[in-house]
């Protein structure tokens, strides 16, 4: 295996990742050339909204070839195109074998929520410091407990007294964790629904594997779909989350909680105004990489 590194200006990374999906690259990858440093720029966007911009300005791909010869000629192809002005070829080198899962592994450390509540791959040590943990590996729904988002509403739940003997809904459960942890800390009836197949079967694999019980589903299955809720979180992206203000609200128990996350710091207004037209208040509780927390409680 052999990769070609290049860099490019943002006008170029469309037309040169394209070009090399023609040149047969098995795969391509963009990241920011400067990351790590004073000039690291942060990108957000959500699918089906229009993104604030197309790339970084100094950006780093990184194409994979089967052969060295595949990857020069990609190289000297591209170098005679006019949409190559101003980017440059940094090499063509062979990849290391390396022991992949081993690697996939390394990146996937236990996470801390507070001193004593841990999120903790199978492949670890429990630190000996947590109270309460959850073991979670890396799958294909979203939340391994590692993204600002799925961080912050951890924390949240960590620090409620009011979840001993709570009903949690976990809208939009992912992997599961959210109520995994509900469960974790003392919810005694939890619903989690996803409209990811893989997302309802990742929660149920999950709740088995850390001795929990969590009733999952799709959105529309009859049980967990209905009835009111001390506590309910939804850890989506801002659009959906608007969308479904009507339906999350009507979930409320009298004094219940209501907990968002997915959705970035220039949303909060919009957010609380959709919610403020179904009687429900919404502050900002945490913040974290212009990702925010939001909170409301409906009146007793």
């Amino acid at each position: 295996m052999f990769e070609l590194r290049l860099l490019a200006p943002e006008a170029a990374i469309e037309p040169i990742s394209d070009a090399l999906e023609a040149l047969d690259a098995l795969s391509v990858s963009v990241e920011d050339a400067d990351a790590h440093t004073a000039h690291e720029q942060a990108l957000f966007g959500e699918p089906g909204m229009p993104v604030e911009r197309e790339g970084w300005q100094r950006s780093l791909l990184t194409a994979l070839f089967a052969q060295e010869a595949d990857a020069q000629e990609a190289a000297r192809l591209l170098a005679l195109q006019d949409f190559f002005a101003g980017s440059q070829v940094l090499a063509v080198e062979a990849v290391p074998e390396q022991d992949w899962v081993r690697l996939t592994q390394s990146q996937f450390a236990p996470v801390e929520v507070t001193p004593d509540f841990w999120i903790v791959p199978t492949w670890h040590d429990v630190p000996v410091q947590a109270r309460h943990s959850i073991r979670l590996d890396p799958g294909l729904a979203f939340g391994t407990g590692s993204h600002p988002t799925t961080l912050m509403c951890l924390r949240w739940l960590a620090r409620q007294p009011h979840l001993q003997t709570a009903r949690v809904l976990d809208y939009g459960c992912g992997s599961g964790i959210l109520a995994v942890a509900a469960a974790k800390l003392g919810a005694i009836d939890i619903d989690a629904v996803d409209i990811d197949p893989a997302a309802v079967e990742a929660t149920r694999s999950n709740a088995a594997s850390n001795n929990v019980t969590v009733r999952s589903g799709l959105p529309d299955m009859a049980d967990p779909a209905q009835g009111h809720y001390d506590v309910v979180l939804a850890n989506i992206l801002a659009a959906p989350l608007k969308v479904l203000a009507p339906l999350l609200c009507a979930h409320l128990a009298p004094g219940g909680h209501l907990v968002l996350a997915g959705m970035l710091q220039r949303q909060e207004a919009e957010l609380q105004e959709v919610y403020a037209s179904n009687g429900l208040g919404l502050q900002v509780v945490d913040q974290q990489d212009g990702w925010l927390l939001m909170h409301g409680q409906r009146g007793l």
